[in-house]
């Protein structure tokens, strides 16, 4: 079943940032992921959002959570929660019952 990393947060130091988005999308693709929404001017419609909406989708919570984990990624992350509010969770696929 796949599952899903929803990340929603605001930019605080756009320079410090700068050099996450080249640097994670390696790690994605290398997990087999999919981006689905990369969103940098979310409008919310309903309480408070980070201006910043990205949904990628993984082969499954195995997966997400290991891409999560992997040393690949743990050498970028910090270029986001370094310079960002927010947060990121990981959801499984809905299955109908």
């Amino acid at each position: 079943m796949a599952a899903y990393v929803v990340a929603n947060f605001t930019i605080t130091n756009e320079a410090g940032y700068e050099a996450y988005r080249p640097g994670v999308l390696p790690t994605l693709m290398a997990a087999g992921a999919e981006v689905l929404v990369a969103d940098y001017d979310t409008k919310s419609v309903e309480g408070a959002a980070g201006k910043v909406t990205v949904i990628v989708k993984f082969p499954s919570r195995a997966a997400a959570e290991a891409w999560y984990h992997s040393p690949e990624y743990q050498k970028v992350i910090t270029l986001r929660t370094d310079n960002s509010v927010g947060h990121l969770t990981i959801h499984d696929q809905f299955v109908m019952p």
